[in-house]
């Protein structure tokens, strides 16, 4: 069964279905399925997502602002329009250098 809280059919810009926060972090499930996961996130600048990992790959794509994505200790500085596949199991972060949303899709294997 899919959850989103975007509507099927509909057209709709990924920077205008999220919001910034003063010091925080949003994030809005665009499909939820058992075979993965389509998340937008916004970013207020200064903010981050610690060191981590996952169990599959995930592919960031940056749609407003810029973002450092550190994969393995490697910083990548992404802008509007970049995108970056953060492979399964590789410890990764994400900083944000300005205000950013992003979209991150999961697919799990």
């Amino acid at each position: 069964m899919e959850r989103s809280i975007f509507e099927h059919s509909n057209v709709f810009r990924f920077p205008e279905n999220v919001e910034y926060s003063a010091d925080g972090i949003i994030s809005k499930r665009v499909i939820d399925r058992p075979s993965g996961t389509v998340t937008l996130f916004s970013f207020d600048k200064g903010q981050r997502l610690s060191t981590h990992s996952a169990p599959y790959d995930a592919m960031v794509q940056v749609v407003e602002g810029k973002a450092e994505i550190v994969i393995n200790e490697q910083p990548f500085t992404l802008g509007t329009g970049d995108s970056i596949i953060m492979p399964a199991g590789i410890p990764h972060a994400v900083n944000a250098v300005e205000r950013f949303k992003m979209i991150l899709t999961m697919i799990k294997g």
